[in-house]
């Protein structure tokens, strides 16, 4: 009997002692900063197709990669035919604008050539009516003045008159031929000049198709926008690729992530900026320095109902962590404890 009493004594004793161990351990860690569970995860860009086509060459996983890298090829057959196509449509294009401006300067050069000939008309018509109405008058003068004048001067003067009269006539005539020969020419040239900026617009056109088309031959080429090293190849060469599909992975192992979570009450003391401490625990628990780069607004897990004061306690916010890893020893899927070390500077 004694002997029970003993046992219950001892396991009470140590029952104590554990519940007390705990107690001061959770006071620790609320006195203490905070801190959180989280895994490693690589930071990286998922590289999609932007067409539908086959692959017929894919780096190996593990390649290491520059930015601009091709990192997948997809048979280009048919945009680099159609690209061709669009070069010669602009050759052509181009050819028909140089013949059509050539065509407006001549038909400029025409017309007014045409002005300048309705210019010379007219003055020509001006100096014959001018030598008409002298020769008129001469030839009144010297009916006028009967015996006094000799006939065959009364004559000569009534034919110069005459003559100059149909001088005139034509000259007259001449700049009405020159006019509508003017009309004809400005009419043709505004035709010219509609047919020199159609011409400018086609070509304009078909640089747009030719752009567009190239576009589509280098998305034949999928590149890498960072560096770092492939950590997923999706495709294999001759599989056909669609658009919007990833297509390979990139990763930067010299920097990884990790994210942690808070409560309610410790959510002021994780700002942006602030440098927190990383253990791993299958590296012997080697601490890393980190920096927050994220601080979540809003709670991930909230409970449907919150109504006191305990359940608003147990909402908790995602913080993200950036963590330089430049010897690449943290691994994505890697187990941590994250705990904040510094404010934010």
């Amino acid at each position: 009997m004694k002997r029970v009493v003993v046992i219950a004594v001892v396991l009470a004793v140590v029952m104590a002692a554990l519940i007390a161990r705990k107690i001061q351990a959770q006071n620790e860690a609320l006195e203490g900063p905070s801190s959180g569970s989280a895994v490693v995860e690589t930071e990286g860009v998922d590289l999609a197709a932007k067409l539908s086509a086959r692959v017929i060459e894919v780096l190996d996983e593990g390649t290491t990669v520059s930015a601009g890298d091709v990192v997948v090829t997809l048979d280009c057959a048919e945009p680099e035919a159609v690209r061709d196509e669009a070069k010669a449509r602009l050759v052509t294009a181009r050819a028909n604008a140089d013949s059509a401006r050539l065509s407006a300067k001549a038909a400029m050069q025409q017309t007014s050539a045409a002005h300048a000939s309705i210019q010379a008309a007219q003055a020509q018509a001006g100096a014959v009516a001018v030598q008409q109405e002298v020769a008129e008058r001469e030839a009144k003068r010297l009916a006028s003045m009967g015996e006094h004048a000799t006939v065959s001067r009364r004559d000569q003067a009534r034919a110069a008159a005459d003559g100059l009269q149909q001088q005139a006539r034509g000259a007259r005539a001449t700049e009405r031929v020159r006019r509508s020969q003017a009309v004809v020419a400005n009419a043709q040239a505004k035709s010219a000049s509609s047919q020199a900026d159609a011409a400018g617009s086609t070509v304009v056109a078909t640089e747009a198709l030719l752009r567009r088309a190239e576009v589509t031959v280098d998305e034949c080429r999928i590149v890498t926008p960072r560096a770092g090293v492939i950590e997923r190849a999706y495709f294999e060469v001759g599989e056909l690729a669609t658009p919007g599909v990833v297509v390979a992975r990139v990763v930067d192992p010299s920097f990884v992530r990790a994210t942690f979570y808070i409560p309610n009450t410790e959510v002021d003391a994780a700002k942006v900026g602030a440098s927190v401490t990383v253990v791993a625990d299958a590296l012997d628990e080697q601490n890393f320095d980190g920096v927050v780069r994220r601080v979540g607004l809003e709670p991930e897990f909230t409970p449907r109902n919150v109504q006191t004061r305990t359940d608003r306690d147990r909402l908790v916010f995602p913080v993200e962590v950036r963590i330089p890893n430049e010897q690449r020893r943290l691994r994505a899927g890697m187990p941590v404890t994250v705990t904040l070390s510094g404010a934010a500077p």
